[in-house]
């Protein structure tokens, strides 16, 4: 049978071509060109090929839509759990997500989110445990005394307080100052001012929270507000003593902290008295760091009072006020203590009387294995006693003598001692005048202890396997 049926010149049909109009007809009929003719569509206009989704794929949807009023989670599968997870909003209420999902990916979405760098390791590796610590640590930082209700802090505890083990907190905002009145205004109201009685607190009162978290192993605050710019006034940065009381009192109730640090703060001899009191009884706390404070002879006592009677591991007062019989009072508390590791005691005034007691108190200590008394004011009488030090101390590792003018003489007792030690692998001299021969001789000697430490720690590991 032929392909073509009739002549394909006359406009006949053939199969697999479009039927031939001549020009007259389709000049006088446009919609006889196949080209322009109507094409068939459905009747549903929102049809398409895709394809019908799964009924399970459905369900998963409805509950993720649904999550914050019907929250279905630990009853899934392992792989639709995933897939919901993976589709929840990180603006659910925390009283939803807080104990119902530990799922870290969620948690790492919600940091990155609304914090942007986030460094996990500082937390653990628990973007949980991150996420409520720093959620509380801002609630906390932008509280205002007799302003902001206690509620707001109150209400997070029950959802946060079993992952948050460390706070940071690094303002403490006071309570708004009220404007000045005019003098007319003054004598008008002389007798309503009469009753008036100020803020009830001056910072966020930590008595009111401590004791509810239960995990919580790590403080560290600053009584001052960062970023005030040109508002600037020297009360925002006032630890008072109503401060001190209250934060004394949620010390001693958060039985479980084991480190606790307040700097910047403008802490002096009472309140550091009245802080270290609340301490002397504290079941776990080994690391006081009291940096940048205007902590004296008075205070320096009643941290050697601390180094006696708790086990402390490690003490660091930089940049305080101490001088020569408070650094006294904390080496006769080494000669007793058994458990101190760690103190640093640089940028003080403890002089060479100071330093000298501390040197001697190193002769009968045998666990501090670090020692840090750089910008102390100490000269060569001081490098005589450690020089003795350097020859019958075996546990010292690391000593830090820098900005201090031990002069070349020093330099030398210095260097003598160091030539019988085999134990200290750090000892910093920068910027003490003992000159470049004493400096490179004691060079060559921690280099030569670094390397016997090497040795030992590669032996020790092989017989521990």
């Amino acid at each position: 049978m032929p392909n073509v049926i009739g002549n394909p010149d006359k406009g006949v049909f053939t199969p697999g071509r479009l039927p031939q109009i001549s020009e007259p007809v389709m000049r006088l009929n446009p919609a006889s060109d196949p080209r322009k003719m109507r094409r068939i569509i459905a009747e549903d206009p929102e049809w398409s090929l895709a394809i019908i989704p799964l009924l399970r794929d459905l369900c998963l949807q409805h509950i993720v839509k649904n999550f914050e009023n019907n929250p279905i989670l630990n009853e899934l599968l392992p792989s639709h759990k995933a897939k919901v997870l993976e589709k929840l909003s990180t603006k659910l209420p925390l009283k939803v997500t807080a104990n119902l999902i530990s799922h870290e990916g969620y948690w790492n979405r919600c940091c990155t989110e609304r914090w942007g760098v986030c460094d996990v390791a500082c937390y653990g590796n628990s973007w949980k445990r991150m996420f409520f610590e720093r959620h509380l640590e801002k609630i906390i930082e932008l509280f205002i005394p007799d302003v902001t209700d206690i509620k707001t802090v109150l209400d997070v505890v029950p959802l946060c307080k079993n992952y948050v083990k460390k706070l940071n907190i690094s303002q403490l905002l006071p309570p708004v100052k009220e404007p000045q009145m005019n003098e007319d205004d003054n004598a008008s109201d002389t007798a309503s001012d009469l009753g008036h009685e100020g803020p009830s607190i001056d910072h966020f009162d930590f008595w009111t929270l401590l004791d509810k978290l239960t995990h919580l192993e790590e403080l560290h605050l600053v009584y001052g507000v960062s970023g005030c710019g040109m508002n600037f006034e020297w009360n925002l940065f006032e630890f008072t003593y109503r401060d001190c009381q209250s934060l004394a009192k949620a010390l001693k109730s958060c039985k479980t902290l084991k480190v606790f640090r307040i700097h910047q703060s403008k802490v002096d001899d009472e309140k550091v008295r009245l802080l270290i009191n609340s301490l002397l009884d504290h079941p776990f706390l080994t690391v006081l760091d009291l940096s940048h404070n205007l902590i004296g002879d008075r205070g320096a006592r009643a941290i050697g009072k601390l180094i006696n009677e708790r086990k402390m591991k490690s003490i660091t007062v930089y940049d305080n006020k101490i001088r020569a019989h408070g650094a006294q009072a904390i080496a006769y508390a080494l000669t007793k203590n058994t458990t101190l590791t760690s103190l640093n005691l640089r940028l003080n005034q403890i002089g060479d009387e100071g330093g000298q007691a501390i040197a001697h108190a190193l002769l009968k200590n045998a666990t501090l294995t670090n020692i840090h008394m750089g910008s102390n004011e100490l000269t060569e009488p001081t490098a005589t006693v450690l020089s003795q030090v350097l020859v019958q101390n075996k546990t010292l590792r690391n000593i830090n003598l820098s900005c201090n003018r031990l002069g070349l003489d020093g330099g030398k007792q210095i260097q003598e001692g160091m030539s019988y030690n085999t134990t200290v692998v750090e000892f910093d001299v920068r910027l003490t005048e003992i000159g470049q021969e004493s400096e490179y001789s004691i060079s060559q000697i921690l280099q030569n202890n670094q390397e016997k430490a090497r040795k030992k720690l590669i032996t020790e590991s092989g017989v521990k396997k």
